[in-house]
């Protein structure tokens, strides 16, 4: 499954859950809801709350760097639930895409009235 249909399949997710839920809880009910349809109805292989180390001159750091999601490491899915996405969250989830080699992450913001735009895709070479 490529990168493009992956994202797919989480946006389709995501509006369901906030069709369901609405905005306004905590990002961990969420991301919890999103791991759990994730493997239970589409049978992927998903990563939560994944360390992300740093090589710097050979040797791995591990400096407390998570990634919410990642999903048949192929795509970082970072979930939000906050008033609003600054360019540091962006910069987060791009980083994250550099330094584990994922090409497509998506930056989730639930916290939206219409989440068609709390939903931003972040690319890394694709």
């Amino acid at each position: 499954m490529t990168e493009n249909e992956l994202s797919k399949i989480v946006v389709s997710i995501a509006y369901d859950i906030h069709t369901k839920l609405g905005p306004g809880l905590f990002e961990s009910v969420y991301e919890t809801i999103m791991e759990y349809e994730l493997i239970h109805s589409k049978n992927l292989f998903v990563k939560r709350q994944s360390p992300i180390p740093v090589i710097w001159k050979n040797q791995k750091l591990d400096l407390g760097f998570r990634s919410d999601l990642i999903i048949e490491n192929k795509l970082i899915v970072e979930v939000k639930s906050i008033e609003a996405v600054a360019p540091v969250h962006f910069k987060q989830v791009l980083t994250y895409l550099k330094l584990t080699n994922v090409k497509l992450g998506l930056l989730i913001n639930f916290n939206e009235e219409l989440l068609k735009t709390g939903i931003k895709r972040i690319v890394n070479g694709l």
